[in-house]
């Protein structure tokens, strides 16, 4: 089978980020009238684990919402969505003693805006996408350029290997990062284009060497997904994993979203398609277990209508580890991939919850954002409860990165320095440190 955006005007583009961010801060509010009588015994390890290892104050980036890559010597890369010298978002890099140092500051057109996560290869590129800006003539809803798939080397060069143009069927927005193969192909997901039904995005494959992009598969068909905004994961066997976020019945659409399988040649097919109490809205891509095993998250349903965290087996069947219930200190709305330790542990980050209610205007369950770890039975533990948006940091919307110690290193969007005033107003995030 084959088949936020940015503008010239840093106001109008940083309405994408912008809806991000405000829904993560205020995700709750629609939700706050569904009362489920219920007591929930949470569990919390939230004694002195938590660090902030960089605060970011505009200049040197803003808003954070995608993870971190961690090289062999202890170094964090990342980008910001906002912020840097155009605000159009930035590459950094943090060394072992918190030092950041900015690798590249976009400027819309002709190199992208609002970049997402990266990855890095053996010689220490860095590879990934930006969901708008290149090709100025690409012009699609309210946004200049439709995204690229980028280059940044060790010195900090930064090369467009490809733009996407809404005309020729190749996807706009890539709102992920991309994953890398031995051969240096690049594959990635754009959550709109393509030829399917409704447009309903990709996934894409690019040549690093030659920039040649190949369309693997237009999403929109009978029975497919429709618009992935998580990235892709590599599977034991080579295979492609990934999660979109509605199901597609034609030219009807669902909320509750399909996780599918693709080889690299583009046969594509849905593993799972959720539906209310087994979750809605996947936002997050897939991890893969020793055993073949796929675990994710959803933003919305479960038994409390906060999200789940999921499992589906080699057979296809699904199981809920855990529904979020958004009360008494746990998470709401997991918007972040899941990262899993030797032992099986997953840990992850919730958007909203935790009891806080500097992030939730009177809110009760709102809250800023956790950290998390469920374990193979579907026990929580909350390892950090973001408290406000100043100081520790507020709402997570990206996954972990796990280093040799079992230290976790992740970002949260919003929170920090309360002054800085790029973007949503509150704050302009952190990158943080967790021991559990």
């Amino acid at each position: 089978m084959k088949t936020s955006m940015a503008t010239n005007n840093p106001t109008q583009h940083q309405s994408w980020i912008l809806g991000i961010r405000q829904r993560v801060a205020g995700a709750g509010l629609a939700l706050a009238i569904m009362l489920v009588p219920a007591v929930v015994a949470i569990a919390s390890a939230q004694a002195q684990t938590y660090s902030v290892v960089h605060t970011f104050a505009g200049p040197d980036g803003a808003g954070p919402d995608a993870g971190l890559v961690l090289d062999t010597q202890g170094n964090l890369y990342g980008t910001t969505g906002d912020g840097g010298a155009s605000d159009y978002g930035t590459v950094f890099k943090l060394d072992k003693t918190g030092k950041e140092t900015v690798l590249y500051s976009f400027t819309g057109t002709p190199d992208g805006a609002r970049p997402a996560g990266l990855v890095r290869d053996s010689l220490g590129n860095l590879y990934g996408t930006t969901s708008a800006g290149g090709d100025s003539a690409c012009k699609v809803g309210y946004g200049v350029g439709c995204g690229t798939v980028f280059k940044v080397d060790t010195t900090g060069k930064e090369s467009v290997l490809f733009s996407f143009h809404a005309a020729s069927l190749d996807g706009v927005f890539p709102r992920a990062g991309v994953v890398l193969d031995a051969q240096g192909n690049l594959y990635g997901t754009t959550y709109r284009g393509g030829n399917g039904y409704t447009a309903g995005g990709t996934v894409f494959k690019v040549d690093a060497t030659t920039g040649n992009e190949t369309v693997l598969h237009s999403f929109g068909s009978p029975g497919d997904g429709l618009y992935p905004q998580a990235g892709l994961a590599w599977g034991a066997q080579g295979n492609l994993y990934g999660t979109t976020s509605y199901a597609s019945g034609g030219t009807q659409r669902n909320p509750h979203g399909t996780v599918f399988e693709m080889d690299t040649s583009g046969n594509e097919g849905p593993l799972y398609t959720f539906g209310s109490t087994s979750g809605e809205y996947p936002l997050a891509g897939i991890v893969q277990d020793a055993q073949g095993n796929l675990y994710g998250t959803t933003w919305e349903g479960g038994a409390y209508g906060k999200g789940t965290l999921f499992k589906l087996d080699t057979a296809g069947n699904e199981t809920v580890l855990y529904s979020f219930t958004g009360k008494m200190g746990d998470g709401a709305h997991p918007r972040a991939s899941l990262v899993l330790d030797a032992q099986g542990n997953l840990y992850g980050t919730t958007a909203n919850g935790g009891g806080a209610l500097a992030c939730s205007g009177g809110v009760l369950g709102h809250g800023c954002g956790t950290v998390f770890k469920v374990d193979k039975t579907g026990n929580e533990i909350v390892l950090h409860r973001f408290t406000k948006v100043g100081g520790d940091g507020a709402n997570p919307v990206a996954g972990l990165v796990l280093d040799a110690n079992g230290n976790l290193y992740g970002t949260t969007a919003n929170g920090g320095d309360s002054s800085c005033a790029v973007g949503f107003g509150r704050g302009c995030g952190t990158v943080f440190k967790v021991m559990p």
